[in-house]
This record gives structure tokens, C-alpha cells and sequence, in this order.
């Protein structure tokens, strides 16, 4: 199977990261990529399985070297993605879902144009607005930035591939499971047609040469 990566962005409170994890316990045929920050560890958290915790430094000389697929400063932190860790899931056979922003989706599709990109679009206005607030953990400032950051999200859904509308979790995961299915067979076609029309062109070659004089 030739596997692909699976970039997932919606604004913040949309639903992508219940949507990623969800696919994760249901796929086998799915692997995730750690992301590295530069934020310290929360409680619980495992080196390695949540996130490679790196310092700055470390990490500004690891983006210079040009090992990240993608990478942005997040409330003060920095994160990033690894084209190492991409690489590693897509040489298992596994498709890489990627759980990102849409500044880091745009910097991923520079890196690894075949992926596939899908937009997880709330329901309505209220709805995303009731899912940010029943946070309950930011200040109005922070909140206040967080509209802005969705604003300016929501005005790149035209650049994605797929939209799916997350009104309800269970149709949501069966949509982005409908188009990974759709885009493998899609992909093997593809595959097959190409491999399929070389042959033909391979053949018609040394015919040609057989009856040129």
C-alpha cells in the first residue's frame, strides 16, 4: 500500500484532535508522528509517546539543520514536527495522521506535497464559541486571541482538500474514514494505470526498434 500522510486542521475547540485519536484506536493502518516542544512535561506525560521534549536551543539548531516538516511558536513554545518521524510511519505502511494548524499544514504540504488535507469545520458560530468557553481555563485576553487565531483559520478552508462538518463525532470520523478509503483506492489506481501505461510504452518501444531498419 503506498501510504500517505493525513493532515487534520480545524480553529481551536473544532474537533481535530478527538477526530485524530478516535482514528488512531480504530485504524490499524494509521500511525502518529510525535511532535517535539519546547514546553516542559505535564503530568503524565511519557518522553517519546506525547511529545520529545527538547530545550530551545536544541530545538532552533535542530529547525536550521532543516529537520522539521513544519514548525511554529505556540503561546511562547515552540513546536514542531520531525520529516524523521514522518518518514519512519510511512516506511512502516502506515498512513501518518497529523493533527496541525493551518500554518503548519501549509509548511507539512511543502515538505510532503502528497499528503491529504482535511478541514474539520464546527457546525455553526455558537457552537465554537460554547466550545471554547466551556474551557473555563483562559483569561478573556487569551480567549480574545484564541476567535482571532480561529478567524484567520477559518479563511483558509478554500486551500483544503476536504471539509467536514463536525456536528456530530461518530459521522465526523466515518467522513475522514470515507476519504482516507476513497483516496487509497484512488492512490492504487493510479499506481496501477502508471505502472500499467509504462509497460505499454516499454513494449511499443522495442517493437519500434525491432521494425526500424
Amino acid at each position: 500500500m503506498n501510504a500517505f500522510p493525513v493532515i487534520l486542521s480545524a480553529p481551536s475547540g473544532g474537533g481535530k484532535t478527538t477526530i485524530a485519536k478516535t482514528l488512531l484506536a480504530r485504524r490499524s493502518d494509521i500511525g502518529y508522528s510525535v511532535s517535539c516542544t519546547t514546553r516542559p512535561p505535564r503530568e503524565g506525560e511519557v518522553e517519546g509517546r506525547d511529545y520529545y521534549f527538547m530545550t530551545r536551543p536544541a530545538f532552533i539548531a535542530q529547525r536550521e539543520r532543516g529537520a522539521f516538516a513544519e514548525s511554529a511558536m505556540v503561546h511562547g513554545n515552540l513546536y514542531g514536527t520531525l520529516r524523521s518521524e514522518v518518514e519512519r510511519v510511512l516506511a512502516s505502511g502506515r498512513h501518518v495522521v497529523m493533527d496541525i494548524d493551518v500554518q503548519g499544514a501549509s509548511q507539512f504540504m511543502r515538505a510532503f506535497p502528497e499528503s491529504v488535507t482535511i478541514f474539520i469545520l464546527p457546525p455553526s458560530a455558537d457552537v465554537l464559541l460554547e466550545r471554547l468557553r466551556s474551557r473555563k481555563t483562559e483569561t478573556p485576553s487569551q480567549l480574545a486571541a484564541r476567535l482571532q487565531s480561529a478567524l484567520q483559520e477559518l479563511q483558509q478552508v478554500g486551500e483544503y482538500e476536504y471539509v467536514v462538518v463536525n456536528d456530530d463525532l461518530e459521522r465526523a470520523v466515518a467522513s475522514v474514514n470515507a476519504i482516507i478509503d476513497a483516496e487509497i483506492v484512488s492512490r492504487e489506481r493510479v499506481k496501477n494505470l502508471r505502472q500499467q501505461v509504462a509497460e505499454l510504452i516499454a513494449q511499443l518501444e522495442r517493437e519500434i526498434e525491432n521494425h526500424t531498419p
